[in-house]
């Protein structure tokens, strides 16, 4: 779930290969993050409730506000985002579902 717009996501989407069956947008509801209708698109476009729904993010502040909406969490460690040496540090693993070194890691984690 993104605040950019439907065209960017697949512009990116395409660009990079990503071969997703759905793209799904801040966009599609007319509002942005932190906004409850946000996160809760999903759970409700896939007729699951929230809790049903895993929203995985590098930003602590995005994941706090899916837990608030019910969404379970996973956080994805990325290092380098904000340049070499200076990456946040990894939050406790008991402040959300899944604490993850990457996407592998994440991939591991959810299969146990």
């Amino acid at each position: 779930m993104s605040n950019g717009n439907i065209s960017l996501l697949t512009n990116m989407a395409k660009h990079a290969g990503l071969p997703w069956d759905c793209i799904l947008s801040a966009e599609n509801v007319r509002r942005y993050k932190p906004d409850a209708s946000v996160y809760l698109l999903a759970p409700q476009l896939f007729d699951l409730k929230p809790e049903q729904v895993m929203m995985v993010a590098a930003h602590e502040h995005d994941l706090q506000s899916a837990r608030k909406h019910g969404l379970r969490t996973a956080y994805i460690h990325r290092p380098l985002e904000h340049g070499p040496g200076k990456a946040n540090e990894v939050p406790p693993r008991d402040r959300y579902d899944i604490v993850a070194n990457d996407f592998l890691d994440l991939a591991d984690q959810l299969s146990e």
